[in-house]
């Protein structure tokens, strides 16, 4: 016996929802979204055109889509005929992928989902699955949608640049020698800038103009001939110049595209080219792509935060900046890895956040070593006596207090160093094995008491019971939260361009992981 089955009998639609089962990801999508205020929609609404889909179901279809691997636009229109829980959260409205992408890169979508991560945040507080007592910050590199061979580098537009300055002036003093246009007006004698080549290019129109004008009032052939010949080089200068003068413009737009960055990708000019860890091609090639900041607790991301330089030192401070004004107050302990251990990062979270940072710094690990700490020849190891402010090198020479060097980096943060140097290097038979200084210069010592200080504030940290359990936990806590973006959600390379709609589109895979795992514990409960 067949349970009935039946294709050409009419059945009533049903609502459905039945068909969902009880703890469906479609529901945890609804009831995040439901929760955002009914203001943050506002910024939707038009008076005039034709009525648009309202902004909570274009969420809730993309979120959902985002939960199951579906990124392209194309394949979440198909999913609206196809799939149970995309027809329950879209109630029956199709819109096209057109629609669907243009919503998801729109601008006021971005403060939509900076409440969902708000909302979702405080459901995690009231289910008591967060303590508020630390967050857990980390980065990664995700390929940026740009051709890998559309690469512009700064060191290039330099060294260009610097040869144009250079050509352009020498050609300049040529025309004022041969006295083909009269002397210009210049700010600097260094350079011609963008509006005196202009000048030039004006000058040399005006020349060539009057031979012109020659030309054609004069009715000898011969007399014709040799104007014509005194014409071509001002045409020439002129050729130059006006290459020159597009050249400069465009460097000069190349670097104020660069700002701090050292590349940036023709096809995407927000992206910048980075080393990635995916390396197919097992030749260390450098990749377009963002640096993906995100503060976890629990293995779910409450804030992010995209980034176009590669390293994570840099990061640190605007996205504690990012996370206070836009998701959280800071809770008491910034858990990080050495990748964000600086002086610049300690004294921020320290003074000015009043925060406890759970940071190691590059040598935290070495230090720990056997070998590093009977080095003899290992500066942190050197005999230090503070009534005379002197180091005793492995010969038992002394290194004296000489005078204090500031450094300035690109950034212009200053560290402060205190400079020792050895009374008498000359002679030394271990002088091969201390230092690389020439044989007439004596050995000198660079301390920066500050950051020796913090250093020694981390290790006490560290090493304190309580804060190394939680410094522990980073591990199992906010990188696992890559693992499910890239390995299970799929999400390795972003589909969209520009800085802002990789945000959204980051916002949207972020959210999916969060649901995933939030669903998944529901289940098991």
């Amino acid at each position: 016996m067949f349970k009935d089955y039946n294709m050409n009998q009419l059945i009533l639609p049903l609502d459905l929802e039945i068909s969902l089962q009880e703890h469906d990801i479609a529901y945890a999508v609804h009831d995040l979204v439901e929760s955002i205020p009914k203001q943050a929609f506002d910024s939707f609404l038009r008076e005039t055109g034709c009525p648009s889909y309202h902004p909570r179901m274009m969420l809730k279809i993309i979120l959902c889509a985002y939960t199951q691997s579906v990124f392209s636009g194309r394949k979440i229109e198909g999913l609206l005929k196809d799939s149970l829980r995309m027809m329950w959260l879209a109630q029956g409205y199709k819109p096209s992928y057109r629609t669907i992408n243009r919503f998801r890169v729109h601008p006021e979508v971005k403060e939509v989902l900076r409440q969902c991560f708000v909302q979702f945040r405080c459901q995690l507080v009231q289910k008591q699955l967060i303590d508020e007592e630390a967050i857990f910050i980390d980065g990664t590199k995700i390929e940026a949608n740009a051709n890998k061979f559309t690469f512009v580098w700064r060191k290039s537009v330099e060294r260009y640049s610097s040869g144009l300055v250079e050509r352009s002036s020498q050609m300049y003093e040529e025309l004022l020698e041969k006295e083909i246009i009269p002397e210009i007006e210049r700010e600097s004698f260094d350079e011609l800038s963008t509006a005196e080549l202009a000048k030039v290019v004006e000058k040399l129109d005006e020349t060539i103009q009057t031979y012109t004008e020659k030309i054609n009032a004069s009715e000898d052939v011969e007399e014709r001939k040799q104007i014509r010949s005194l014409r071509k080089e001002p045409k020439q200068y002129r050729k130059q110049f006006q290459d020159f003068l597009d050249r400069k413009q465009k460097y000069q737009h190349d670097m104020k595209i660069f700002g701090h960055r050292n590349s940036y990708s023709k096809t995407d000019r927000d992206a910048t080219f980075m080393r990635m860890k995916d390396d197919y091609m097992k030749n260390g090639q450098l990749k377009p792509g963002y640096n993906v900041q995100i503060a976890t607790e629990g293995q779910y991301t409450l804030a992010f935060d995209v980034y176009p330089n590669p390293t994570d030192t840099r990061t640190l401070i605007p996205f504690l900046d990012t996370i206070e004004q836009d998701f959280f107050e800071l809770p008491q302990y910034i858990v990080a890895d050495a990748g964000y251990g600086s002086e610049q990062n300690y004294g921020d979270v320290i003074e000015n956040r009043k925060r406890v940072p759970l940071i190691t710094y590059n040598q935290y690990r070495k230090e720990k070593k056997k070998k590093y700490k009977t080095d003899p020849f290992n500066t942190a190891n050197w005999a230090y006596d503070e009534t005379t402010d002197t180091f005793t090198c492995p010969n038992d020479r002394k290194l004296v207090f000489r005078y204090l060097s500031n450094r300035t980096d690109r950034y212009q943060f200053t560290r402060t160093m205190k400079v020792y140097e050895c009374e008498d290097c000359s002679s030394c038979p271990l002088r091969s094995f201390c230092t690389k200084a020439k044989e007439e210069n004596n050995r000198k010592l660079y301390v920066n008491e500050k950051w020796e200080q913090q250093k020694e504030y981390i290790r006490e940290k560290l090493s304190d019971k309580k804060t190394g359990e939680i410094y522990g936990k980073r591990k199992i806590d906010v990188e696992p939260v890559f693992g499910f973006l890239k390995a299970n959600l799929g999400f390795t390379r972003f589909s969209v361009r520009g800085k802002d709609k990789v945000k959204n589109e980051l916002a949207f895979g972020l959210l999916a992981v969060n649901l995933r795992k939030y669903t998944a514990r529901e289940v098991n409960v």
